[in-house]
């Protein structure tokens, strides 16, 4: 039962945590946990700073595409 919620959380979540860990090279659970541990210290405030990062994982490529290089001058 723990299982089926845990990766029913994992394929719904937006994925903040998986990118952090690969990121930092540890376990997402490290991560997560951390997220927990802070929702306590921090009343809610790291919730606003993982929906930001969450938005900006799913638009990154978006996000990116204005800084590319372009070819030529005349390429908008």
């Amino acid at each position: 039962m723990i299982d089926r919620i845990k990766t029913l959380f994992e394929q719904q979540a937006f994925g903040v945590c998986d990118w952090w860990a690969e990121k930092l090279n540890i376990k997402a659970e490290q991560v997560r946990l951390s997220f927990i541990y802070l929702s306590f210290v921090t009343a809610g405030v790291h919730l606003v700073v993982y929906l930001v990062m969450a938005f900006v994982l799913k638009h990154k490529e978006r996000i990116k595409q204005p800084f590319r290089k372009r070819s030529t001058v005349w390429e908008l």
